[in-house]
């Protein structure tokens, strides 16, 4: 194993405000990566791009063989440079994996601090109330938006991500059908959101360990 190495690369120097949290942006976790592992590798692959949606796939590789892979996905409706940001964002989520800038960003925050932040700071105002309910009020929210998750049908969107994700791990159309009812009792079509997004995570964790396995 790589011996850790020393960093002159202070993070809290760059550090930005995104409606009143701290944001590292992913250019500074590339420049926080190479002060520390000038010999890191960083490769991309378009996974799917049409006129509605580009999804990514990032791979970031340290000398010392550890590793993570980030996915990004936007649209034109989002961004109208929507093929770089996908890419950008699959490339930060796989440095926040590693650990660069993970405790100064939301790409994990699933449910916490939703918001479309690639690496510029968008405003996350659509989203205060729903952070900003608490007691009986806030439970009822969360409880409201987990039964609309449970019953509302995948979007297009999401399913064309899902597709796209089941390509990456050797899955053709009829193979993918078959993943959904055997995990989930329906085809793609018939899933609802929380069911895509559990396929979606479960066919990113295989195509991880085959990656890791090669």
């Amino acid at each position: 194993m790589e011996a850790q190495a020393a960093t002159s690369f202070d993070p809290g120097r760059y550090l930005t405000r995104v409606n009143g949290s701290e944001y590292l942006e992913v250019k500074w976790r590339l420049v926080w990566l190479r002060d520390l592992h000038p010999n890191a590798a960083v490769d991309t692959e378009l996974v799917h791009q049409d006129d509605r949606l580009a999804i990514f796939r990032a791979r970031v590789t340290l000398p010392d063989g550890g590793s993570a892979t980030g996915w990004g996905s936007e649209s034109p409706d989002d961004f109208r440079d929507y093929i770089e940001k996908a890419e950008t964002k699959a490339v930060g989520r796989a440095l926040a994996a590693l650990g660069f800038g993970t405790q100064f960003c939301p790409d994990f925050d699933f449910g916490a601090a939703v918001g479309k932040v690639v690496d510029s700071p968008i405003d996350f105002a659509s989203t205060r109330g729903r952070r900003a309910g608490t007691g009986q009020a806030a439970d009822a929210d969360r409880g409201g938006r987990q039964v609309a998750s449970v019953n509302q049908v995948a979007t297009g969107r999401q399913v064309a991500f899902l597709q796209a994700v089941a390509r990456a791990a050797g899955l053709d159309e009829a193979g993918l059908d078959e993943e959904a009812r055997r995990g989930f009792g329906r085809p793609v079509v018939e899933l609802s959101r929380r069911d895509a997004s559990a396929l979606i995570e479960r066919l990113q964790a295989r195509r991880g360990e085959a990656d890791l396995a090669s």
